[in-house]
């Protein structure tokens, strides 16, 4: 290989730019009548081989740059290029600046190859190897759209800007192509750059980046490396406040269609001038801007708060097509100032009639993306509007629409009617990370839709493998939360354990979704010891606490605890003690502020205290903590009398004045019908009248005593009272029942049924285990009770705790 060694003279320099091949020189000629006497070879001995230019060795001083051929770099090295000669400078500084080492080539270039080496040979060589390689942060990767696991992150969300011609006016279409560009012309463009830099003028340098941008896609890559291009890179910094609004533009969509990538130092400059330019800009333009720069998938914050503060004073301006692809910039960006999302909402509202079904999927995900609420009224809109057209609703946009109504907890109970209808037969053709959001949201709505549910579990086995960690641990969870197991529920669970085992690193990297995994199993009654033993290995249990984004002592609790009642042969890791009193406390706070809140629950547990005689014959605790909820526990002896286990109760002034005063109380025939009968769940049909003439609320208290099943008057019951306080804790007799009460609510239960989930059925059945007898104080019982009579609830409860001990 020839060797060439150049020296440094003031203001010019020696370099090996290769002939373009429509420029006919002979290389051993002197050309222009200039001379390069400091070369250690004449031009005419210097030989290159077809399949790489020239290598030169030279001295390089400090500032001293030299160029080579264009498409003798690959993308790194030519990012280095730009560094050097200037790394004492930021690209925040002036771009005249970070330029003023480009040395003039009217005098100074030497052309030094041979005729054999042409620049369409390299090109074409060079593409052999590059032109199937996309880049990595490129969206726009070619994938086979016949496998159903395999799709377009990018283009995907963008389905809906085809629907409207609007949409052209300023979002960028891939598909869009200028007039061709051949290589010999790109040739002869590079080399123009290379002779003419110092004396091309603005609107030249951005028509340059339009036409070098319909180059063929193949030899666009092998372009992103060559200094010609790196120098084209460089007079558009130095020019850029030269620039005009179009012609930034203009730049910028070339960029996207060469696929410069999205760290490419320049692109900071841009973003700079974009930022200085918003406010002198169209909606139009500035949503092409926006979308632009998506599509070079880079992040631009700077640009975009600025936007988002002009759309603050322009929001009432935003058409209907620019407000949907103004949500799906939103989205990506996943930043938004939530007050502009208000604006935006009342805008949705003003269009909901023209919005089509796509473009509602596209509102739900910019939403969803960007963590930004709808209101239930907006998100029931959106809802009909899928209704009215259900069939031709995508599975994206329906994906899409499911995962804001995860969000905003809207129960849109005539969508999932219909979702149901549709979805069982579209899974199969939907990738597992579109099932996976399908099932959460059935889940997190408490929808239980058998004919969804299993069409899940049967397609899922066979593609098991193409689950990530998280679509493993929210499938899992899903089934576990709506406590349901499909017809092939071995085949179905055991492949999903299976490929925990295999995804053990990636769930080493995500803690918190090996902990929701093995929950979702312990709902469903699964205990793989082996993933349990090591999900509470001290190892784990400190990475889950240092390296997840989650508080997971909960889950780690719970987990804990579960394995300790259900799983009494497992001899493997267990919760330190610490952890164990950590999690209590926590998981009990939470369970009382949120029982002691809700007034349909205090009236009960008053009641009750009322019933059997205070409070210390009923404790409000939480049996199990790692259930997350808490039980009124009840402990009765041989004879079903009440126990006053509770030690930290304390007499009350009621039970006092009740012990003071004697009273009767008359009861009316159809009272103790009711009473006898044992009737649960129906009104009582008269009302319980008074015949002392008395006050309602001394009447109130008076209906207070204990009632066994059969009349007690009242001395009976108050000696059984005193009897009680006599008799020391010490001196009490073992329970021979104990009750754990239980307080429902209807979010306890699969949405419009007496399902009761997974977490509340597991607690229900350790607490069997444990030895205790559960009692169901049912909502759809005890809320219609609220609006009756004071005695009419005192004769329920009496009849759920006694009739339930028998």
């Amino acid at each position: 290989m020839a060797l060439a060694i150049c020296r440094r003279f003031p203001g010019s320099f020696c370099g090996t730019p290769p002939r373009p091949a429509l420029i006919k020189y002979h290389t051993n000629k002197k050309l222009l009548g200039q001379t390069c006497e400091d070369c250690a070879l004449p031009a005419k001995k210097i030989s290159t081989d077809t399949r790489m230019a020239a290598t030169l060795k030279w001295v390089k001083p400090l500032r001293y740059q030299m160029f080579c051929s264009p498409f003798a770099y690959n993308a790194t090295q030519c990012v280095a290029y730009w560094n050097v000669g200037s790394s004492t400078r930021s690209w925040g500084q002036d771009p005249a600046k970070q330029v003023e080492n480009i040395c003039s080539t009217s005098s100074s270039w030497r052309i030094l190859t041979t005729s054999g080496t042409l620049l369409g040979v390299e090109l074409s060589k060079a593409s052999a190897s590059k032109a199937s390689t996309l880049q990595p942060d490129s969206p726009s990767t070619v994938r086979d759209g016949e496998d159903v696991e395999v799709f377009d992150s990018f283009e995907d969300p963008r389905m809906f800007l085809q629907l409207r011609p609007e949409y052209q006016l300023h979002s960028y279409n891939r598909s869009e192509t200028g007039q061709p560009l051949s290589v010999s012309e790109g040739e002869l463009i590079l080399y123009t750059i290379t002779v003419f830099q110092s004396k091309l003028q603005p609107q030249v340098i951005a028509d340059y980046f339009r036409k070098l941008s319909s180059l063929p896609a193949a030899q666009r890559p092998v372009l992103l490396s060559s200094t010609g291009f790196t120098l084209l890179c460089r007079l558009s910094v130095k020019n850029i406040q030269l620039f005009d609004t179009l012609d930034l533009i203009g730049i910028l969509k070339a960029l996207v269609r060469l696929g410069i990538p999205h760290s490419h130092p320049m692109l900071e400059v841009y973003e700079t001038k974009f930022c200085h330019q918003v406010w002198d800009m169209s909606l139009d333009q500035l949503l092409l801007v926006a979308d632009l720069w998506r599509n070079l998938g880079r992040k631009v914050p700077r640009f975009l708060k600025i936007f988002f503060s002009y759309l603050n004073l322009h929001w009432k301006d935003l058409s209907l097509s620019q407000l949907i692809h103004l949500i799906y910039i939103i989205g990506e960006s996943r930043q938004v100032p939530q007050d502009l999302m208000q604006k935006l909402e009342s805008l949705i509202l003003k269009y909901i009639d023209l919005i089509n079904l796509e473009e509602a999927g596209a509102i739900c995900l910019g939403f969803f993306k960007s963590s930004s609420n709808l209101s239930e009224f907006v998100m029931r809109k959106i809802g009909d509007l899928a209704c009215a057209d259900m069939q031709h609703l995508s599975s994206y946009a329906l994906v899409s629409i499911l995962k804001m109504l995860r969000f905003t907890h809207v129960d849109h109970i005539n969508f999932m009617k219909q979702m149901g209808q549709i979805a069982p037969q579209r899974i199969p053709s939907i990738g597992v990370q579109g099932v996976m959001h399908l099932t959460l949201a059935c889940s997190a709505l408490r929808v239980l839709d058998e004919h969804v549910m299993n069409a899940v579990a049967a397609s899922l086995p066979p593609r098991v493998a193409h689950c990530r960690s998280k679509d493993v641990a929210k499938i899992l969870w899903s089934f576990g939360t709506l406590n349901y197991k499909p017809p092939n529920t071995e085949d179905f669970y055991s492949s999903l354990i299976n490929e925990i085992h295999r995804k053990m690193p990636e769930f080493k990297l995500f803690p918190e979704h090996l902990l929701t995994c093995l929950l979702g199993l312990a709902f469903s009654e699964y205990f793989p010891v082996e993933l349990i033993d090591f999900a509470l290995s001290p190892g784990f249990v400190k990475l889950a606490q240092e390296n997840s984004r989650f508080e997971l002592t909960k889950e780690l609790y719970t987990l804990d605890g579960t394995v300790g009642v259900e799983c009494p042969d497992y001899r493997g890791n267990r919760l330190n003690s610490h952890l164990q009193q950590e999690g209590s406390e926590m998981l009990w706070n939470l369970a009382r502020k949120d029982m002691t809140s809700k007034p349909e629950f205090l009236e009960a547990l008053f009641l009750l205290q009322t019933v059997l005689g205070g409070p210390q014959y009923i404790k409000h605790h939480m049996i199990l903590p790692h259930t997350r909820s808490s039980d009124l526990e009840v402990q009765l002896d041989v004879n079903m009398k009440p126990l006053p286990f509770n030690r930290e109760a304390t007499s009350t002034p009621s039970v006092d004045k009740l012990r003071l005063k004697h009273v009767g109380v008359s009861l009316t025939d159809n009272l103790m019908n009711q009473l006898l009968r044992g009737t649960r769940r129906r009104h009582f049909q008269g009302e319980i009248e008074s015949e002392t003439g008395q006050q309602p609320m001394e009447l109130e208290k008076k209906a207070a005593i204990h009632l066994r099943g059969s009349i007690c008057n009242v001395t009976d019951r108050l000696e059984a009272m005193e009897m009680a306080d006599l008799c020391p804790p010490a001196q009490l007799q073992a329970p021979h029942v104990k009750l754990a009460i239980q307080f429902t609510n209807r979010n306890q239960y699969c949405y419009g049924t007496r399902h009761l989930l997974g977490l509340h059925n597991m607690k229900r059945r350790q607490l069997v285990r444990l030895g205790y007898r559960v009692v169901e104080l049912l909502y759809w019982e005890w809320f219609p009770l609220l609006k009756r009579t004071r005695s009419e609830k005192l004769a329920f409860l009496h009849e759920k705790v006694f009739t339930s001990a028998q």
